[in-house]
């Protein structure tokens, strides 16, 4: 099992074009390449894929703010024999 993970701050304007720059990779039949961290990450994503989407508040008394988020996430399933056949292609 593999797991890449990567947080930063960025503009509206930038996380959308992120999201659009990967909806049209998705759109294809093709590879989907992210930057994870400074690594780049390649998947093939195969049909059907499920889109999870969850979005939560959290506050606690006596604060000032609270926070707010949403996470997307898809999942889908690809054959693999093997445990390197199933891990991830990651770049440095």
């Amino acid at each position: 099992m593999g797991e890449l993970e990567t947080e930063e701050q960025k503009t509206r304007a930038e996380i959308a074009t992120y999201l659009r720059e990967l909806a049209d990779q998705l759109d294809g039949d093709g590879d989907v390449t992210l930057d994870l961290g400074g690594k780049t990450v390649q998947f093939r994503p195969t049909d059907p894929v499920t889109f999870k989407l969850e979005g939560e508040s959290d506050w606690s008394q006596g604060e000032t703010d609270a926070k707010q988020s949403i996470e997307f996430e898809l999942v889908w399933w690809r054959e693999a024999t093997s445990a390197e056949e199933g891990a991830l292609d990651i770049e440095q």
